[in-house]
């Protein structure tokens, strides 16, 4: 019998099923609100029925804070300025290094808000919040009767002000954890009383559509209920259960268990590699190898950037040097510190169609939509598709397209066979339509081919001239032929190419990582998403 739980085999590529769960420390009252700081290295936590506030790292675990309000949740900001739900102010308040506090929110028209309870920061700098009433109950917060006769879910512009209500006032009984998807289209919400999860489509403007069951039943034996929940890089969700943490995969089946000594309250990732799992429990702190990490939230792209630029003087696309990390997967990548112009750069996002990275489609039995999820690819060339369309840089959707029986597609490859047999890609055909998330959106260009290569008879060229773009972003499917093929002419056609490679894929690791450390290196610039997204910023 392993250590945790495999509902689904893909539990296995997430964790190892014998991985030990270590305490770091016990004799808490009850652990809450886990926080890496990215710089520092340690982890923050909170003890509610202690009111103290506690920091781990290497040399092991002290108070930092009491009396400290009765925290729960906390996070950072993009400018690592921590934000913390209060239970004995009712507030949600931010504390900078300097001991500067800043209250955020803490009423909602005209009355107290309850106690709120879990904090996640978007990109755009907009906080959302969850706010059940447990923070005035005994024991977890100061006792005391409610104003609200409610329990919402709420979001603070980037701009600050008033906190806006998100939800239906009676839709939730006690909401509390609340995360992000990779591409941040998307928030879940748990209800600890109603044992479920739901999501919610993010409007453009920030403010939630109406929410929709994403998992329910989270009940057992043991101890334990939906609280914390955390997001990774995949899109799994995992939030504390019965037994330890449940963890769901992006369609809201549940793929695997994670037993923890004791019930779990909340947790978080961190560690140099972002491979730790840190566990708040009623009495200890935990930690847990994982095989994935999380969702990038800002503070760790902040981060990441941060500590770039000190490393580096700010460089041009030209100067940027190649091989100068490596990443998780293997694959090198420049460094980071360059700029690019966004008036001068183009986005393509290549062959991401069903049939070509989609379960159930031509080309699954490749390996391809495997793969596409191990690198995230998709939400990876969302993300960046939407920063991209925010700073005026084109978006041009590449697909491949034949008529049925792929008339004047030349048989002269077995790719081209291949396609042929398989009846793939066909016009008006559900394999040949782009994958739910990186559909064209308005203002965005499409250029259909029968070629590997983007350039081969088409008319891309043509929109680049258009538009006066001669730094091309290219990302998609398949990495070891459309994108290097793709790279490839366009630096001899004279284009500076840039190939983020968390937004690519390929049929298995093995060739994609050959592709980018070998051919790719020669042509373009190979990176990552954060990277681009932090070089075309202001």
């Amino acid at each position: 019998m392993t250590t945790h739980l495999a509902v689904q085999p893909g539990f296995a590529d997430l964790i190892d099923l014998w991985a030990p769960v270590r305490q770091l420390g016990t004799g808490f009252e009850f652990g809450e609100g886990p926080i890496w700081h990215p710089h520092e290295q340690h982890l923050l936590f909170s003890d509610m029925p202690g009111d103290v506030r506690r920091r781990w790292d290497k040399s092991g675990v002290r108070e930092v804070r009491r009396p400290a309000n009765k925290c729960n949740g906390m996070t950072y900001d993009a400018a690592l300025d921590l934000i913390v739900c209060e239970h004995a102010t009712s507030a949600l308040v931010r504390e900078r290094p300097d001991g500067q506090h800043e209250t955020i929110a803490s009423h909602f028209e005209g009355m107290e808000l309850n106690s709120p309870n879990d904090v996640v920061v978007k990109s755009d700098g907009a906080i959302y919040f969850s706010d059940p009433w447990y923070g005035r109950m005994p024991v977890f917060g100061v006792e005391r009767p409610r104003q609200l006769g409610f329990q919402g879910v709420y979001r603070v512009p980037p701009e600050g002000g008033a906190p806006q209500p998100l939800v239906d006032r009676y839709l939730f009984d006690q909401p509390n954890g609340l995360c992000f998807c990779p591409s941040e289209d998307r928030l879940f919400v748990n209800d600890t009383v109603q044992h479920n999860i739901r999501v919610f489509d993010v409007k453009p403007d920030g403010r939630l559509g109406p929410g929709r069951i994403f998992a329910s039943g989270i009940v057992g034996s043991e101890p334990g209920v939906p609280d914390g929940m955390k997001c990774d890089a995949q899109g799994n969700i995992w939030v504390t259960g019965p037994g330890g943490v449940w963890v769901y995969s992006i369609k809201g089946e549940l793929i695997g268990k994670l037993r923890v000594p004791e019930l779990v309250g909340n947790l978080t990732w961190g560690g140099a590699d972002w491979r730790t799992l840190f566990l708040t429990a009623s009495h200890s702190l935990y930690a847990v190898e994982t095989k994935v990490g999380p969702r990038r939230e800002p503070y760790m792209k902040a981060a990441a950037q941060q500590l770039g630029r000190s490393a580096a003087a700010e460089r041009p696309l030209a100067d940027a040097s190649p091989a100068a990390s490596v990443s998780a997967n293997g694959t090198k990548k420049a460094a980071s510190g360059y700029r690019l112009d966004p008036s001068r750069c183009a986005l393509i996002i290549q062959d991401m169609q069903n049939d070509v990275v989609m379960e159930g489609g031509a080309f699954a039995s490749s390996g391809s939509p495997e793969h596409c999820r191990q690198q995230n690819a998709i939400a990876n060339g969302a993300r960046l598709a939407q920063v991209a369309r925010a700073r005026g840089i084109p978006v041009i959707h590449v697909w491949f397209v034949v008529e049925a029986g792929a008339p004047g597609v030349t048989m002269n490859a077995p790719l081209f066979e291949g396609l042929a047999d398989a009846k793939a890609l066909v016009r008006g055909s559900w394999g040949a339509a782009p994958v739910p998330g990186l559909e064209a959106q308005s203002g965005d260009h499409i250029v259909e081919k029968q070629r590997m290569s983007a350039w081969e008879g088409t008319r891309l060229e043509t929109v680049l001239k258009a538009r006066g773009r001669d730094i091309v972003i290219v990302t998609g499917a398949w990495t070891n032929m459309s994108i290097e093929h793709t790279a490839r002419t366009g630096a001899d056609k004279g284009y500076f190419m840039v190939v983020p490679e968390d937004a690519c894929s390929t049929m298995n690791a093995e060739w994609h990582t050959a592709s980018v450390n070998y051919a790719l290196q020669n042509v373009g610039v190979v990176t990552d998403v954060d990277a681009v997204i932090a070089a075309t910023g202001a």
